[in-house]
């Protein structure tokens, strides 16, 4: 089995103090309505009522034309950084399907390993990506609108 990595915590702090996001921007703050706010951190939804951070996220180290950029959430207080080779993690226990893709040691897209897959058959859709030696690292991406919600590495 392949363990999820949620977003390291010295980025989520350094967005906490306002570090730019993935466009330039400070990130933005909100409440969170308690259905479909992820955190992208702690991996668990951000409860109702609860103040959250909505960034623009390259989960990239620098720009190139695979480098996709998109909204995600974070809890605005600190929050403990997913960690667990066992459990899937809250927020990737709602949705029917995924989508996950590998990448490359050059951090582009290779090419025939994107999937819609259905949530129960996550880690089992990893590993066959993962059987091809050119795949570096999967996201986890929502299905419906390709959000970021985590990365699988190679152990």
């Amino acid at each position: 089995m392949h363990g999820i990595s949620a977003l390291p915590t010295q980025q989520v702090q350094a967005y906490r103090a306002g570090a730019p996001d993935g466009y330039g921007n400070p990130p933005e703050r909100a409440i969170s309505n308690g259905a479909g706010n992820p955190c992208r951190h702690c991996l668990k939804y951000i409860p109702e009522g609860k103040e959250m951070l909505v960034l623009a996220h390259r989960p990239f180290p620098e720009t190139q034309p695979y480098a996709e950029t998109g909204p995600i959430f974070l809890c605005a207080d600190p929050c403990a950084r997913y960690e667990s080779e066992d459990v899937l993690p809250e927020a990737l226990t709602d949705s029917p399907n995924y989508l996950i893709k590998g990448y490359g040691p050059d951090d582009r897209i290779v090419y025939g390993t994107g999937i819609i897959t259905p949530q129960a058959q996550l880690h089992e859709a990893a590993e066959k990506i993962f059987s091809r030696a050119d795949v570096a690292y999967i996201h986890i991406r929502s299905a419906l609108n390709n959000c970021y919600h985590a990365r699988i590495d190679r152990v």
